[in-house]
């Protein structure tokens, strides 16, 4: 059983650490940041496009300024899993950032879902432990649809199919049973990963903006378990095209 406490937190967010290695809350960001949970798009990503290293998160996971087209977005190595997610939030916010745009790798429950295609979450069942710390029980978060109609038409520009529906937030991958699965499926889950109910609720306790989306990776509709492009950097051309709807995405929100 997790207690709900409405007090802030004993210990306070310290912000980024700077190029030394110190928590930093004079660092001002860019005030839209892009997520990404793979380190090789991340890689890839500061490969193709202007990028300066700024500071760190926890674990030595870089953030950076990127310049995409005429306005300069913050980029940062995201933590997987509610927890890490969470503190990036709570020390990126206190560096300015208002607006958090993240996206992965999830699995997927409905076996049509093809392989890297993209899945826009509209709910995310809480069977994990962050989010319970920062909004009182329920049994899901309805997730912010403020960015979903200019996301739809950024896919639409760059001719990307897309699936709509809940998501399964939890953060035990090894316990993603056949029941379990069964139960979501049928409360309308498509797709399970294990970071966007904690994502929800840390921004909606900051009163924080964000949207996330997620690529289709491992298929959990089966008698077995079937591995698709869970790897990071199996089916990694067909990835490497999903961080620019991220970035059109930060751009339009700016402008």
């Amino acid at each position: 059983m997790i207690i709900y406490s409405k007090e802030e937190g004993f210990i306070k967010p310290r912000g980024i650490k700077n190029i030394s290695g110190r928590h930093d809350s004079n660092i001002r960001l860019p005030h839209v940041a892009v997520g990404v949970f793979s380190e090789y798009l991340l890689k890839d990503i500061v490969k193709k496009y202007e990028c300066n290293k700024v500071g760190e998160l926890s674990e030595k996971r870089p953030v950076y300024s990127l310049h995409y087209k005429n306005t300069i977005i913050t980029l940062f190595m995201a933590g997987i899993s509610g927890a890490w997610i969470s503190a990036d939030i709570e020390d990126m916010s206190v560096n300015g950032v208002d607006t958090f745009i993240v996206f992965g790798n999830c699995g997927v429950l409905d076996k049509t879902i093809e392989d890297c295609s993209l899945i826009i979450p509209n709910k995310a069942f809480r069977d994990e432990g962050t989010s319970y710390h920062y909004l009182p029980e329920s049994e899901y978060i309805d997730l912010d649809s403020q960015y979903v109609t200019l996301f739809k038409e950024i896919l639409k520009e760059y001719n990307f199919d897309y699936k709509e529906g809940a998501t399964w937030t939890m953060d035990a991958f090894y316990r993603e049973t056949s029941d379990k699965i069964k139960m979501f499926k049928e409360k309308g889950a498509i797709c399970v990963e294990m970071e966007g109910a904690s994502l929800a609720a840390v921004c909606k306790y900051k009163n924080l903006n964000y949207f996330t989306f997620y690529y289709a990776g491992d298929n959990l509709d089966s008698l077995q378990w079937e591995e698709r492009s869970i790897d990071q950097l199996s089916n990694f051309d067909k990835k490497t095209q999903v961080p620019i709807l991220a970035l059109e995405l930060a751009y339009r929100i700016n402008n």
